[in-house]
C-alpha cells in the first residue's frame, strides 16, 4: 500500500506540469484566434469603408492589446507553475 502512495507522489508533479503545458497552449491558442478574428473583421472594416481606416484601426489597437496580454499572463502561470513546483 505505501508503494502505491509513493509512486502516486511522484507522479503529481509530472501532471502538474503536464497541465500548465496545456493550460499555456491552450491560453495561446485561443488568444491566437482572438487576434485573427479581430484582424478579419478589422481588414473587413477597413475594406468597406476606407475613409474610416484610422477610426477603425484606434478602436481595434485596445482589444488587441489585452488579448495579448491575457496571453502573456497564462504563459507567465503557466511557467510559475512549472518553475515553483
Amino acid at each position: 500500500m505505501q508503494d502505491a502512495a509513493q509512486e502516486a507522489v511522484k507522479v503529481v508533479p509530472q501532471i502538474a506540469y503536464a497541465g500548465a503545458a496545456l493550460g499555456a497552449g491552450l491560453a495561446v491558442i485561443g488568444a491566437g484566434l482572438g487576434i485573427g478574428k479581430l484582424a478579419v473583421g478589422t481588414a473587413e472594416g477597413i475594406a468597406r469603408q476606407p475613409s474610416a481606416a484610422n477610426q477603425i484601426t484606434q478602436a481595434t489597437q485596445l482589444p488587441l492589446f489585452l488579448l495579448e496580454g491575457v496571453a502573456i499572463l497564462a504563459v507567465v502561470g503557466a511557467l510559475l507553475i512549472i518553475l515553483l513546483k
